[in-house]
């Protein structure tokens, strides 16, 4: 039997929705000191080839992707970190984690304070 582990979906495409330049862009985000063929990126950003082809142009034209290396064909991609969408891109990604974190902690004190609140009452009974 096989179990299946459940996949967490990004934080830019659940705040953002769920389209394939954002889902391109969020896997580059999410790796962005790799870098990785076209055949790569469309795989991690789980799209097809011919989706990522689609909307690879726009963000070639944009700035936002840029060719890293090349091996003889091949070219390799990702995010060009000193372009200013790509920078708000990064902030943007940083304060979604960030906001995240805050609600995590908030939920783990307010556990802790209830659990606490429970104890004393059972410790009265």
């Amino acid at each position: 039997m096989e179990v299946k582990k459940e996949v967490k979906k990004p934080l830019l495409l659940e705040h953002l929705g769920d389209h394939p330049t954002l889902r391109i862009i969020s896997f580059l985000l999410e790796n962005r000191l790799i870098d990785f063929s076209k055949k790569q990126i469309a795989e991690g950003a789980q799209i097809s080839k011919v989706t990522l082809f689609k909307h690879w142009k726009k963000l070639e034209s944009a700035g936002i992707v840029k060719v890293t290396r090349r091996f003889g064909k091949t070219k390799l991609h990702k995010l060009d970190i000193d372009n200013q969408i790509v920078k708000k891109l990064i902030d943007l990604d940083l304060a979604l984690k960030t906001r995240i974190m805050q609600k995590q902690t908030e939920m783990k004190i307010e556990s802790k304070e209830q659990n606490e609140e429970r104890y004393r009452e059972m410790a009265y009974v």
